[in-house]
């Protein structure tokens, strides 16, 4: 799932901050909302629905996967940085 633009920027090592990602859905009636702005603010926002979480896994220590009774989601990401941030961060004092 790495880009290319990632793997050219990287050479061999294609770790980047850019992580793409997937949304395979069953049905369009799982899509809530697809919105596409021409302001300058230049976003997009896709809301749908997964469903009911039936499994999470991580293939091959990069691609986390979660796959929902309507779809799939898919994030390239490294096991040990999805690790990172999923622990508790530390408050300021």
């Amino acid at each position: 799932m790495k880009s290319t633009l990632c793997q050219i920027e990287n050479g061999m090592d294609d770790r980047c901050d850019e992580h793409t990602f997937s949304i395979e859905l069953k049905s369009k009636n799982h899509v809530k909302n697809i919105t596409l702005t021409n302001k300058t603010q230049n976003r997009i926002l896709l809301e749908g629905s997964l469903g009911r979480l039936e499994e999470i896994t991580l293939i091959e220590g990069r691609v986390m996967e979660l796959k929902g009774a309507n779809g799939t989601l898919r994030l390239d990401i490294y096991e040990d940085e999805l690790m990172q941030l999923l622990k508790p961060k530390k408050k300021k004092p």
